[in-house]
């Protein structure tokens, strides 16, 4: 039985260590299984691609945090909705995270990033 909460649990931790902590390497050998498929463009598979990839980002955008406001759990799945800013006065983006987690690790993820705009043609918020 896939243990849901433990696969939330996972997530944020491992978002939490990468981005708020700026340690992806940690991030990665605590909750990356020994095989990591990634489908953004950006970063190669495997843990390693991972760390690399993460590693950049921060060493240009040190002040980089993560927010995660909403998880969603089925299946081996986990969906992370949250909003990322490169420092404190930028207004960030919202990403979805999309992971496949066996066995309670991560080995699959897709993301999707948006700019949060200035303006916005209703009153809805991203979050």
């Amino acid at each position: 039985m896939i243990d849901l909460e433990r696969n939330k649990q996972a997530v944020r931790a491992y978002l939490d260590l990468a981005f708020n902590a700026k340690d992806p390497a940690e991030a990665a050998a605590r909750h990356v299984g020994d095989k990591y498929i990634q489908h953004n463009p950006h970063a190669a598979d495997g843990p390693e691609g991972f760390v690399a990839a993460i590693s950049g980002f921060v060493g240009r955008f040190p002040d980089v945090s993560i927010d995660i406001r909403r998880m969603i759990a089925e299946g081996d799945m986990v969906v992370a909705h949250s909003l990322l800013k490169v420092s404190a006065e930028d207004r960030g983006s919202a990403a979805m995270d999309i992971f496949r987690l066996e066995d309670g690790r991560i080995v699959e993820h897709w993301d999707v990033v948006q700019a949060v705009p200035e303006h916005a043609a209703n009153a809805n918020t991203m979050f």
